[in-house]
C-alpha cells in the first residue's frame, strides 16, 4: 500500500498552491463538463460539497443547474453522510471539522440512496476511479451499498487534473468512482473485469 498520509499532504499541499484566478478559471470550467454530462437527470437531488482545503469549488455548477434539480450539501449523522437541500443564503452550521453545513436536524436529512447525483470532494484519483479522500471514510461508508449494484447514485469525483495519479491501491471497502470530472474533461473508468 502506498504511504497515503503522505500522499494526501503531497496533495492538499499543491492544490491550496494554486493560484485563485487559477482556481475560479477551473471551477468555471468544471462546471460546463458536469452540466454537459449526459448522464446528469432532469430532476431530482445532486449532491455536491463545500470546497474548502483548496477542493475545486462547486459553486458555478450549483448556480447553473437545471430548475429541476436540487442541490444538496452533506450533513454529518452519526457516521454517515446524510443530504439537505441546500441554496445560497440559507442557514449553515459549522460541522466538527469546521466545514459549514445546513442548518437541519441530521436525522431529517436524505439519505445518500435518494440523490441521483453525488459530486464527491478527492484529493487524488486516478484513471480506474480509485478516489484518495480525507481518510475519515465518510463517503467509503455512507455508499457502501454502491459496491454490491450500481448507480443510482452516480458518484463522480471532482478535483483539478493535477491530482490525477498514475495509480492507487484500493481497499476492499473504497467505492469506485462512475466518473472524475477536472477543469480538463470527464474521464471514465474502464468497466471493471
Amino acid at each position: 500500500m502506498t504511504d497515503r498520509p503522505a500522499l494526501r499532504r503531497r496533495l492538499r499541499d499543491q492544490r491550496r498552491a494554486l493560484a485563485a484566478p487559477a482556481r475560479i478559471a477551473a471551477a468555471e470550467r468544471l462546471a460546463g463538463h458536469l452540466l454537459e454530462m449526459p448522464e446528469l437527470p432532469r430532476t431530482g437531488y445532486v449532491a455536491g460539497y463545500w470546497a474548502s482545503d483548496g477542493e475545486i469549488g462547486l459553486h458555478v455548477f450549483q448556480m447553473r443547474l437545471p430548475g429541476g434539480l436540487r442541490y444538496c450539501l452533506p450533513v454529518l449523522h452519526g457516521d454517515m453522510l446524510r443530504f439537505a437541500p441546500w441554496r445560497a443564503g440559507d442557514p449553515l452550521v459549522t460541522n466538527r471539522y469546521g466545514i459549514p453545513e445546513p442548518d437541519v436536524e441530521p436525522s431529517s436529512a436524505l439519505d445518500a440512496r435518494d440523490m441521483s447525483v453525488v459530486i464527491t470532494p478527492l484529493v487524488g484519483f486516478d484513471a480506474r476511479g480509485h478516489r484518495l479522500g480525507m481518510g475519515g471514510g465518510w463517503y467509503d461508508r455512507s455508499f457502501a451499498f454502491r459496491l454490491e449494484r450500481g448507480a443510482p447514485p452516480l458518484l463522480v469525483g471532482a478535483g483539478f487534473a493535477q491530482q490525477q495519479l498514475d495509480a492507487l491501491d484500493a481497499a476492499e471497502w473504497d467505492v469506485p468512482l462512475d466518473a472524475v470530472a477536472t477543469e480538463s474533461g470527464i474521464l471514465r473508468p474502464p468497466p471493471s473485469p
